[in-house]
């Protein structure tokens, strides 16, 4: 049995219902992120398993007892917030310890858990600093810490790093990441970074709109989107607009050259207008080789990044952009030469709507 569960949770704010009837299983210890724009639902969720809102509708549950209707303190969840919440006339061991006083543990508890949580998140020597006195990512990580300190079944934290500079984002989401291991803590994670989400989670639930349009490991989210939202959402993406020429074979005609798809093809019609998309990491320059697809076009654009060359190619109506290494020893195409991009028959996707 999964650890958490939201089963036909409906949250309706006056007439407006922003969360539809979602259902979602998370195992013990495992890391889920909620990945989506702004406005998808993602943070009303996980205020709904905090307790800070009380769904419409629908069951929550944690470890197999139903906590829909309980308080946020009857819970026992902790929290990360953005902006790291952190009680300014407190040092930061007494920002730690608020949670165990509350719950009425022993000084000597107090103290050994403070000088614990402290050196999990590898600032043994900051307990007497205010929290004035730390850098954003010092901030960020004694906020962890005082989550985890009361020990909770569950951890949330909703966009714990976004007021960070990108260096820092990166570093303290491995430390995260690291805490949540160590610990074994089914964690939920709310954020509109894809990289995050790609580099963090187990399981990744992507929403849009109040829904979830796909849930699954980083892995197949990112190569089998199953929604053109999903597939325009996480990670680059190539859109190019072609016609099915032949639904029994996946042939496809983009800007009058046929290619193959062997993903997404299915229900479409001969003769339909289809989006289809292809990563950039796909795409070669060259010769096409047998059981490959070809597109012949110009180069439009050359930009050189240092260790990559981002390359833009159009074919007709259709552009596509690819990286390439940089390699010192031969140069770069240049505008307006001819060349032809090839790529997999699996690389190619039909998205699930013809294109506008």
């Amino acid at each position: 049995m999964a650890f958490l569960t939201l089963e036909k949770i409906t949250k309706t704010f006056g007439n407006q219902t922003t969360i539809h009837g979602i259902d979602l299983a998370v195992e013990r210890g495992e890391f889920v992120s909620f990945l989506g724009p702004s406005g998808c639902g993602k943070t009303t969720t996980l205020r709904m398993i905090a307790g800070f809102e009380t769904p419409t509708s629908g069951t929550i549950k944690i470890d197999g007892k139903d906590v829909t209707d309980l308080r946020p303190n009857q819970r026992n969840i902790g929290m990360v917030f953005q902006a790291y919440a952190l009680f300014p006339n407190m040092t930061v061991a007494d920002n730690i310890a608020f949670g165990l006083k509350v719950a009425k543990k022993s000084s000597a508890e107090i103290a050994a858990r403070v000088k614990e949580m402290l050196a999990l998140i590898k600032l043994p020597d900051v307990g007497n600093r205010f929290p004035y006195q730390l850098s954003g990512g010092q901030q960020q990580r004694v906020a962890l810490a005082r989550a985890l300190a009361i020990q909770p079944k569950i951890l949330l934290l909703d966009e714990p790093l976004s007021a960070l500079d990108a260096k820092i984002r990166i570093a303290l989401r491995d430390e995260i990441r690291a805490v949540q291991r160590s610990l074994g803590i089914t964690t939920i994670y709310v954020t509109h970074d894809q990289e995050e989400a790609l580099s963090m989670s187990d399981r990744i639930c992507v929403m849009n709109e109040g829904r979830i349009e796909q849930l699954g490991t980083p892995f197949e989210i990112y190569n089998n989107p199953k929604t053109r939202f999903v597939a325009t959402f996480v990670g680059t993406l190539n859109v190019l607009n072609g016609t099915m020429v032949d639904t029994a074979t996946g042939r496809i005609a983009i800007d009058g050259q046929e290619v193959v798809a062997t993903r997404g093809a299915n229900g479409a019609s001969t003769g339909d207008s289809l989006a289809v998309a292809l990563r950039p990491e796909a795409l070669s320059i060259g010769e096409t080789e047998p059981g490959r697809n070809g597109l012949k076009g110009v180069i439009e654009e050359v930009h050189f990044l240092g260790p990559v060359v981002r390359i833009r190619v159009r074919f007709g109506d259709n552009v596509v952009s690819l990286d390439t290494f940089n390699r010192p020893h031969s140069a770069p195409p240049v505008r307006g030469e001819p060349v032809n991009v090839h790529f997999g028959h699996e690389d190619l996707l039909v998205l699930d709507r013809p294109a506008i």
